[in-house]
């Protein structure tokens, strides 16, 4: 019995001892747990920032070179994947603060009971936060995470949107209630001393109106000339007395707060070295100028349009393949008695660069000439070879792969070089033989021509362009003028036509198909070009960029003609087919656009079948240094496009070769597809767009020109006035009318046209200015008195 006793007491002890923690471990877990707690919340944060590039990784993590962005490199990156995408989204920020509180209890040796009710709690309102947001952020799932966006859509199927709304509303009310304890009367009581607030409030500040309203009245009594503020620009301007006016009449008005701002601001206006003091003070009271204010709601295309064409997992490296081409290559140049000393291989998407280094004393023209049978020996298509590599002291053998990788427009777009570049207008093309995504700025080419054989890509390339700016840039800050003779390429833009297109006023439809409505859009395009260095003239400044942030910053005055300007692109589909339809018509003025426009913000895209030297002339070639080849089928169309040949020796679907005057860059371009278009089109038109497409100043033809002697009767009221500003300005277009007399344009265009019949301006000339045909005021005078006798 004794033996029995002894063996029975132990028992319980054993049992107990494993859920027993000594103040020790307790310390040791809770500050394991809060500081845990910590990673959570910075691997959260980080993960709004950086999720683009690192989800791409997530399969990749195995491999120990690959790096994530988040704070916590892969760690952070899973596990935010895991709880913010696949979770409960931003409501899982509550968790790392739940974990905190534990950690804070275990630490402090609280008692844990009180823990329950807050995790409770916490995971109440993490579900709930979860839902609303996967209701009311549909189209951002990532906001509300999976959980939170199944959840609703299972909800809805049964309750539909209504019930799941009520759900919502329920739920709010049950949280308030159990957990803060509000009830109805606590928010009567709250809107009852808000409202005994306001009320108080508002006498006050009548009182000191009142007060205000009788100094003001004291000080008008001192000025005759009532002073009026233009509300969009809080900027003073004193209008001009009419003639019929009594001068010594004195008016007596009681101004408004706005009049009596500007009669401060005219103070500070008298002295023109203090507008800048101005121009700040407007920044301070009502913030810089912002031209995406007009659609604020405006959302970017999601990545999510594009597709993933190919293998996601990066480049796969055939090592057989590899090797064999180097060693062919060696045994090819031993042939001819040529050594190498090193080779070395960088793999690409379609292209592996074989870099290699002769041996003392060998002849790089040598090398050259072997181009052919290397290209034999390969048994390859569009062997390249760079004698030497720009930078290095190297030769290269550009040798295409045999099994190419597609490059997606996906990849690109979502690149942190791409999603981090700070330029004006970025464009990625694709990715280079080092399999980097290649961006450039088209604001600093300032033009871009295009060149290659049918079927090698072009259109593909122009897509890529127009998606790379429609993903980066605001409605308002950019516009495109789509030139489309082939009339099926770019039809799908039309969907953003009151979003991004620019046109002519009269123009039925934005994508530009006849000839005759390209010729008055260049010439309409020379005319916003005249219009806006006239702009950037009376600014003070020297190019786009600068006269926009002067506009923001509240500096030029919009009752002188200035507004927010947004890039203009042209881009024209093939523009062989103009010059063989149009020819000097059509080539005069985009020479005159490739010269001047690049100041003022507008650019040139131009591609062409075929770069023979009657479509892209000296004057063209010289003005667009950037230049974008995709295979061509002679050596002489490469010399005409690049300067060089090699456009030749490409493999064609998207195989391209791009310079910007200096070396040249293989590059792979980045392939999306039509539906991919359709997707991105149909995204940004379904939303809320301007009531119109943006307009371009009507061209007149030189046919259209009048010589029809108008009656004097008939004359618009304002002509005497327009005379005036066009004699002492000696300078006849309807631009300038518009600015100086705030008319429209096709007010001001009837005005010039009545000046032509007056015998004070000449005849139409194009995109120039009319000539003044008065002197001087005294001459125009004269004038007009004899017309009238």
């Amino acid at each position: 019995m004794a033996k029995k006793a002894t063996k029975s007491k132990p028992k319980p002890t054993k049992k107990g001892s494993p859920f027993k923690l000594s103040k020790q471990n307790k310390i040791i877990l809770g500050s394991l747990l809060m500081l845990f707690s910590i990673a959570l919340f910075f691997s959260f944060i980080s993960f709004y920032f950086n999720w683009q590039d690192d989800q791409s990784l997530l399969t990749e993590f195995k491999d120990r070179n690959e790096e994530a962005k988040n704070l916590l490199n892969k760690f952070g990156a899973s596990i935010s994947h895991f709880f913010m995408y696949k979770g409960f989204g931003v409501a899982t920020l509550i968790l790392p603060f739940l974990v905190c509180i534990t950690g804070i209890y275990l630490f402090l040796g609280l008692p844990l009971k009180a823990l329950f009710k807050k995790w409770i709690w916490g995971l109440l309102f993490i579900i709930w936060i979860s839902i609303a947001l996967g209701f009311f952020a549909l189209n951002s799932p990532l906001l509300g995470g999976l959980i939170g966006y199944e959840m609703n859509d299972f909800l809805q199927d049964y309750a539909g949107k209504i019930g799941v709304l009520l759900l919502l509303v329920f739920g709010l009310i049950f949280i308030l209630v159990r957990l803060f304890k509000i009830t109805p009367e606590d928010i009567s009581e709250f809107f009852k001393s808000k409202k005994e607030a306001i009320s108080s409030e508002f006498k006050a500040s009548k009182e000191r109106k009142a007060a205000i309203d009788d100094e003001v009245l004291t000080t008008s009594l001192e000025d005759e000339t009532p002073v009026t503020v233009d509300t969009y620009t809080h900027k003073a301007e004193i209008p001009h007395l009419e003639k019929e006016k009594d001068q010594n009449e004195l008016e007596i008005s009681n101004p408004s707060e706005e009049e009596t701002l500007a009669m401060e601001v005219e103070q500070v206006i008298e002295e023109p070295e203090e507008i800048d003091i101005l121009a700040s003070k407007l920044v301070d009271d009502f913030g810089e100028f912002d031209p995406t204010l007009e659609l604020g709601n405006y959302k970017f295309p999601t990545i999510e349009l594009l597709d993933q064409h190919g293998v996601t997992g990066g480049i796969t490296i055939n090592q057989e393949e590899l090797e064999e081409n180097k060693n062919r290559i060696v045994d090819t140049l031993k042939n001819y008695k040529i050594g190498i000393a090193q080779i070395k291989a960088t793999i690409g998407p379609t292209v592996t660069l074989y870099e290699i280094v002769p041996d003392a004393g060998v002849r790089i023209s040598k090398i050259k000439n072997l181009e052919d049978d290397i290209a034999l020996s390969l048994a390859a298509l569009g062997i390249r070879i760079i004698a030497p590599i720009p930078g290095k002291g190297t030769i290269g053998i550009e040798v295409p792969n045999k099994n190419a990788t597609v490059v997606s427009m996906r990849s690109v777009i979502a690149s942190s070089k791409f999603q981090k570049a700070e330029m004006e207008l970025p464009i990625a093309f694709g990715k280079t033989i080092s399999n980097e995504t290649f961006v450039v700025d088209l604001a600093k080419m300032p033009h871009l021509l295009m060149a290659g054989a049918t079927g090698q890509g072009k259109s593909v390339g122009l897509n890529a362009v127009l998606t790379s700016l429609l993903y980066k840039k605001h409605p308002a800050e950019v516009k495109f003028i789509l030139v489309d003779p082939k009339k099926v390429e770019l039809t799908l833009y039309n969907k953003i036509e009151r979003h991004f297109l620019a046109k002519l006023p009269d123009s039925e439809e934005a994508i530009i198909t006849d000839n005759t409505k390209v010729i008055h859009t260049l010439n309409s395009l020379c005319i916003e070009m005249d219009n806006r260095y006239e702009l950037l003239k009376l600014a003070m400044v020297r190019n786009l960029k600068e006269y926009n942030t002067k506009f923001k910053a509240r500096k030029l005055n919009p009752n002188d003609g200035h507004k927010f300007l947004p890039y203009i692109i042209l881009v024209i589909d093939e523009f062989a087919d103009l010059i063989m339809t149009a020819g000097k018509e059509v080539e005069t003025p985009v020479a005159r656009l490739a010269q001047l426009a690049r100041a003022i913000g507008i650019h040139l895209i131009i591609a062409t079948q075929r770069p023979s030297v009657n479509v892209i002339t000296g004057i063209i070639k010289a003005n667009f240094p950037a230049r974008l080849a995709f295979r061509v089928t002679s050596k002489i169309d490469s010399r005409t496009i690049l300067d060089t040949q090699g456009a030749d020796q490409l493999i064609g679907r998207g195989d391209m070769l791009f310079t910007q005057g200096n070396d040249v860059t293989r590059i792979q371009c980045a392939f999306v597809d039509t539906p991919e278009v359709a997707k991105i089109t149909e995204f940004i038109g379904s939303q809320r767009a301007y009531p119109e497409a943006y307009e371009l100043p009507e061209y007149v033809g030189e046919d259209s020109g009048t010589s029809v002697d108008y009656d004097i009767a008939d004359r618009d009221k304002m002509f005497r006035e327009a005379a005036e500003v066009i004699v002492i300005a000696q300078q006849g277009s309807a631009s300038l009318i518009q600015r100086k007399l705030k008319l429209g344009y096709n007010r001001a265009g009837r005005i010039i046209d009545q000046l032509e019949a007056a015998g004070i301006v000449g005849p139409f000339e194009g995109s120039k200015a009319r000539q003044v045909l008065v002197s001087d005021m005294v001459a125009l005078q004269h004038l007009l008195d004899n017309e009238t006798n």
